[in-house]
């Protein structure tokens, strides 16, 4: 199990495929992400790894916090989290964790706080239906209605759907795709929504319900500050890494498309007949009766005549 990373959540944007799809994404920024810590299991009774993002005053922060990063050897942090990862994926204290930590096409857990929405009411939170905006109601269309019941049990039952805070929630996102990375930049392009709002610190981590990817570098991609990146290797501006791209499924040629056709007719023929034949075996049953009551009658009168 490898460890996640702290992003911040920059905004939301689009990329290009080769064929013109354009591919909605939000953008992720590792900053300054190091590793200031890490527990052992002989020590501490399990294994992590602590990470700290983003930059802080020595002024604003806690005295034990500034002993920590002391000892760590690095610059004070705004975000500190835990992640839980395998012995031999232990980081070493002052490690730098690059963008290429995640690979285009894999997929990955996002956990961020909700946009706050204040204070709603409960067809704006809960999507009730509202109360009837004509007869018997007087300035409260927008009301939850009733809340409670009789004397037994008096009283509201907890978690009942009313108005209230809305939003400002910890979420987990599962499962969202990894389009395109950008180790030049700290960036990592994410496929869809992502929680918080712009400017919000999240987790990235590899999909829990998934093994990891194959190409995903083990126990971190680290970034190596003396290494020159190949920007020639890197995908051009704007579009998606080959490695995300779904092909579109193809489409049936002309010969196929004939032949559904043609199908499609002979089947509609057959319940015309069939429809038609029902229709005249129903008009010929009704004749057939009135066929049968003329020959009685013509014999009954025969038999007066003899009479």
């Amino acid at each position: 199990m490898r460890t996640g990373v702290i992003a911040k959540k920059v905004g939301m944007t689009r990329l290009f495929q080769a064929d013109g799809r354009h591919v909605p994404v939000t953008v992720l920024q590792l900053d300054e992400l190091q590793v200031i810590g890490r527990r052992e299991m002989d020590r501490d009774g399990y294994t992590a790894v602590q990470l700290g993002a983003g930059t802080a005053k020595a002024k604003n922060l806690a005295k034990p916090q500034r002993v920590a990063f002391g000892k760590a050897e690095v610059e004070p942090k705004a975000r500190v989290v835990e992640f839980r990862v395998a012995e031999d994926a232990l980081l070493d204290v002052g490690a730098r964790i690059s963008a290429e930590h995640f690979v285009a096409g894999q997929l990955v857990d996002i956990s961020g706080v909700t946009q706050g929405k204040g204070f709603a009411g409960a067809m704006k939170r809960w999507g009730f239906g509202g109360l009837r905006a004509t007869h018997g109601v007087s300035v409260s269309h927008r009301s939850h209605g009733s809340t409670g019941n009789r004397q037994d049990p008096g009283r509201v039952f907890k978690n009942k759907k009313m108005a209230g805070h809305m939003g400002a929630r910890n979420r987990t996102q599962q499962n969202l795709e990894v389009v395109r990375t950008d180790p030049i930049r700290g960036l990592l392009f994410i496929k869809g929504s992502v929680p918080g709002h712009k400017g919000a610190w999240v987790t990235v981590a590899d999909a829990i319900k998934l093994p990891r990817h194959e190409s995903a570098p083990y126990p971190a991609g680290i970034l190596d500050t003396k290494a020159k990146i190949d920007e020639d290797a890197l995908p051009a501006a704007g579009l998606v890494d080959d490695a995300a791209v779904h092909e579109i499924p193809a489409l049936p040629s002309d010969e196929e498309v004939a032949a559904i056709a043609a199908e499609q007719e002979a089947g509609a023929a057959a319940e015309a007949a069939a429809e038609e034949a029902a229709e005249a075996e129903a008009n010929e049953a009704p004749a057939a009766e009135a066929g049968e009551g003329s020959t009685e009658d013509s014999g009954n009168a025969d038999e007066s005549k003899e009479g």
